[in-house]
């Protein structure tokens, strides 16, 4: 499918704006003296007036600069917005022009890029770089939505949390043969990251995964059995990690009256409420411990994208577990629809061709694998997007209830460090071999 066919000009030009607005929505509520702009420091996240501008400065470098040679809307942003260019802690030190300024700049750039798209003056790959700009875009905004419960603020303006009814599914895992698996991304599909070139064919041994992600109720056990205090069931880096932290929970958990609650954004909920819900954020080392408690192990990377993507018949269907069309709104948990996690049993019609139910949204799903290149890596204009990252993150598929439809797919690799514990990420895990 060429690009133009999956997103015509005109749909490009609506998802422009679209990234652009929903980015601001994220901070929609921070008033033009609310020193939250500057939210304090963590290695984690970015400052929330540094970080809107980044995005916007990022499309317009690529799309409005290098493509078409136009010239900055705003004064010194590259000296202050090139996220290669500016050392994390200097993001913190810089002065920025004000939020109504700023806000401003984000439209400015989101109004510009989305002309350009109709009107490209012969330039054939503006749409390919004005969609990676929505692409980043979306990346930030989630990444802002993580900022906004990793501080304790309310949800982000207009977000409402709601249940939605589970439907029957496998209880406990699912056999899956094994065989020859395209992983990777493939040539016909109209957009792929660079980390994810080119596909190639691996050798998947047969395996038994969970039907649905672990849940807050299963986690709950683990850590109720002391899984924290276990030495035999952590890595030595877990165990470094863990003794670094002093964690003896998950992070945003504490107990009161000696039943557990978990912070989600500025509210305490019960973990019994929300007990079929997917356990969210824990790190890799919590999901590796969590594992040898239970005898069981995270899946590879590829047998994760064989149990989405390629079903009894061989053929793989690259881009979602259902097959090649856009999400519907009951397909899975994203764009943030639901305003938060949903039961892990939701979602039927979303299921992949062996019967794995929620492969695609609601929580990003820690692998057991190193985030490496593939064989025939082609890096993007945009280098910074993965080779920096090679071999030192974790990969994690599959995406959350704040991820954009249009953001992830079945071959879509996401990859942090595995202490992060911020992400909107759960596991589901294997049987032993």
């Amino acid at each position: 499918m060429e690009l133009s066919e999956w997103v015509p000009a005109e749909r490009l030009a609506d998802w422009v704006g679209d990234a652009t607005e929903s980015m601001l929505g994220t901070v929609a509520d921070l008033t033009d003296d609310d020193p939250r702009w500057m939210a304090p420091y963590q290695v984690i996240i970015n400052p929330v007036i540094w970080e809107i501008a980044h995005a916007a400065w990022f499309a317009e470098w690529f799309v409005l600069r290098q493509l078409h040679g136009g010239s900055p809307l705003m004064a010194d942003v590259d000296a202050r917005y090139d996220s290669a260019a500016v050392p994390h802690i200097t993001r913190w030190q810089l002065s920025y022009p004000d939020p109504e300024r700023t806000r401003r700049y984000v439209r400015e750039v989101g109004d510009a890029v989305a002309a350009m798209v109709l009107d490209d003056r012969g330039v054939d790959s503006t749409a390919h770089f004005s969609l990676y700009a929505v692409m980043h875009h979306d990346a930030h905004t989630e990444a802002l939505t993580y900022t906004r419960q990793t501080l304790g603020w309310s949800p982000r303006p207009g977000q409402t949390r709601i249940d939605v009814a589970p439907d029957p599914v496998a209880a406990g895992d699912i056999d899956v043969p094994g065989g020859r698996l395209l992983l990777g991304g493939s040539r016909d599909q109209p957009f792929v990251m660079d980390n994810e070139r080119w596909a190639r064919p691996v050798d998947v041994g047969a395996f038994s995964m969970a039907a649905t992600p672990v849940t807050m109720g299963g986690y709950r056990e683990f850590v109720a059995d002391g899984g924290y205090g276990r030495e035999e069931l952590w890595s030595p880096e877990g165990r470094r990690w863990r003794s670094q932290t002093g964690s003896t929970a998950p992070v945003y958990w504490r107990q009161e009256g000696g039943e557990w609650q978990h912070r989600w954004f500025d509210t305490w909920r019960d973990i019994d409420a929300d007990a079929t819900r997917p356990m969210m954020h824990v790190n890799w080392w919590e999901a590796d411990a969590f594992c040898r408690w239970a005898g069981r192990r995270l899946p590879t990377e590829a047998e994760w994208e064989m149990a989405a993507t390629t079903g009894p018949d061989g053929v793989k269907h690259s881009w979602y577990p259902w097959g090649a069309r856009d999400a519907t709104a009951d397909d899975a948990a994203l764009d943030g629809t639901t305003g938060g996690t949903v039961d892990v049993g939701a979602f039927a019609a979303g299921d992949g061709p062996w019967g794995h139910r929620q492969l695609i949204g609601n929580v990003w799903e820690w692998t057991s694998s190193t985030f490496e290149p593939y064989p025939h890596f082609e890096p993007d204009a945009y280098r910074d997007n993965s080779e920096p990252w090679f071999h030192s993150r974790k990969v994690l598929r599959g995406g959350s209830w704040a991820t954009r439809a249009r953001y992830v797919r079945s071959t879509f690799r996401n990859y942090f460090t595995p202490d992060r514990q911020d992400v909107f990420a759960g596991f589901r895990t294997c049987a032993l071999d």
